[in-house]
């Protein structure tokens, strides 16, 4: 029983990368198929700021990136 738990937590912060990935990758999408006139709000911490949508995908490319290499990371170990 304690065997099963521990290997249920271990498995979670992968779970919780897969599903961060999967929402960059939907955002990214969703942003792609905006007009370029389309009013755009990027959430920081509790705000949201109105940005561009080339600054928008920009940036969940780049916290793409980073899920992607922790993800490599933890499966490394």
């Amino acid at each position: 029983m304690e065997s099963t738990s521990s290997a249920t937590a271990s498995s979670d912060p992968e779970l919780d990368l897969i599903k961060q990935i999967r929402t960059h990758e939907v955002a990214i999408a969703e942003l792609g198929s905006l007009s370029s006139s389309r009013t755009v709000y990027q959430k920081n911490g509790h705000l949201f700021f109105r940005t561009s949508i080339q600054k928008a995908t920009s940036s969940e490319e780049k916290q793409l990136d980073q899920a992607k290499a922790k993800l490599e990371k933890l499966n490394s170990q």
